[in-house]
């Protein structure tokens, strides 16, 4: 089985970052050089059908657990921290949950444990909208894809899936298809009879719908050493619209 495509920034306690669906390692980079300044071993993984990771049709979390797993263990890490956003949040949460002996810190990005209803339908259609035959440019994209959504920073997040395949044609990193028949899976619950008792922090966006006042107590019940804070004026992508202060609370839990 192929790895995960990585890149591996400093030197120090291990720390794996799992983006969230459609992302990509690259949108931690600038987090996580900050993580690596700070004594941190980053590890900024390209899920399967993400990024530059392999492609396959299967799509779930236990796979991508057993990724993250086979990752883990190809770099002799024993001992991880590990930070995941939305998707990757899932990931983290199931893999913690599935290898407790394994994870120091568990950080949690702007998911909770619960089931999502599928809510990627105009991003996907605005996704598969883009034909790159007659698309040549980062802005006819955009362009493309504004039809569908309005918000800027949702696109460019998007668009940061765009490559040149050959020098004169563009295209998409993502697996589309793969991914696009996925919504229903990525909503999925954490299993109910997981659990992880260790170091636990769930950060929610201020603006953000995705974890409510009322989802801690389902969150106590898998994580009973967890606690949630807020970062201030972010929505879902509270880590891009709020560095500052997730930093600041993610290094002050890792440091803890």
């Amino acid at each position: 089985m192929e790895l995960l495509h990585s890149k591996i920034l400093g030197q120090g306690s291990p720390l794996i970052i799992v983006h969230g669906y459609l992302g990509m390692a690259d949108n931690w980079k600038t987090l996580g050089s900050k993580y690596a300044d700070e004594g941190f071993e980053v590890h900024l993984l390209d899920m399967r059908n993400h990024g530059r990771s392999f492609h396959a049709d299967e799509f779930t979390y236990e796979l991508m657990v057993e990724d993250v797993l086979r990752y883990v263990n190809s770099k002799n890490l024993d001992k991880i921290n590990i930070l995941g956003h939305s998707m990757g949040g899932k990931v983290a949460m199931l893999f913690a949950t599935s290898h407790p002996d394994m994870v120091d810190h568990l950080l949690v990005a702007d998911i909770a444990p619960k089931f999502y209803p599928a809510h990627h339908h105009r991003i996907l259609e605005g996704l598969n909208a883009l034909d790159f035959s007659t698309i040549s440019s980062r802005s006819q994209a955009d362009e493309k894809l504004a039809e569908y959504l309005s918000d800027w920073g949702v696109r460019q997040f998007l668009l940061k899936n765009l490559y040149w395949k050959t020098k004169e044609q563009l295209d998409l990193r993502i697996n589309l298809e793969v991914l696009s028949n996925a919504q229903e899976e990525v909503g999925e619950p954490l299993p109910s009879t997981n659990s992880f008792d260790g170091k636990t922090l769930f950060l929610r966006g201020s603006k953000s719908e995705y974890i409510h006042p009322d989802d801690k107590t389902e969150i106590l019940r898998y994580f009973p050493n967890a606690s949630i804070e807020t970062i201030d004026n972010a929505g879902h992508w509270l880590h891009a619209e709020n560095p500052k202060q997730f930093f600041e609370k993610s290094m002050a839990f890792l440091n803890a």
